[in-house]
């Protein structure tokens, strides 16, 4: 007859390392189909997305309140804002300063609250007030009026832009 203490239960080493290498081959399947950095890119882009979106609609709502034109003066809650002209065919980068450069910050806080939308991971894109900041985006005007908002950072090989 066996002793009882003679048997022993547990696994071997073999069943232990098969079952490690198979959770490392699920765990390398896996992360390749959610490929993190695709989707952190899809993210991204869709933020793009949604504030080249905004910064339209801002446009499109001062046009609107201004009879058909962009430019010109306003006062909002005791506060007047001066909304530069946009040149046609030209595209310029939405910024407070440097060359070939727009500033739109007169469209805070009356169309945009808070701030402009920028960029999540354009170079130097960022808000710090309205006298300093880079949206990361560009805004033209086409030979037939329609004002044109793009993200020329997007990700992905997308092109991302939006036209009123």
């Amino acid at each position: 007859m066996r002793n009882p203490r003679d048997s022993r239960a547990g696994f071997t080493l073999i069943e232990i390392l098969v079952v490690i290498g198979l959770i490392a081959v699920l765990a390398g399947v896996v992360l390749v189909a959610l490929n993190p950095s695709r989707q952190f890119a899809q993210a991204r882009n869709t933020e793009r997305t949604a504030n080249v979106t905004a910064l339209l609609n801002a446009i499109g709502a001062r046009v609107a309140e201004n009879k058909g034109t962009f430019a010109g003066e306003f006062t909002a809650a005791g506060e007047t804002y001066e909304c530069p002209s946009i040149a046609t065919s030209t595209m310029f980068r939405i910024a407070s300063d440097g060359s070939a450069t727009i500033d739109l910050s007169c469209l805070t806080p009356t169309y945009i609250p808070a701030r402009l939308p920028f960029d999540p991971s354009a170079t130097g894109a960022h808000w710090t007030d309205a006298g300093d900041y880079d949206t990361g985006y560009t805004v033209e005007v086409d030979e037939f009026g329609r004002y044109i908002v793009a993200a020329p950072s997007a990700e992905l090989e997308e092109e991302i832009s939006v036209t009123r």
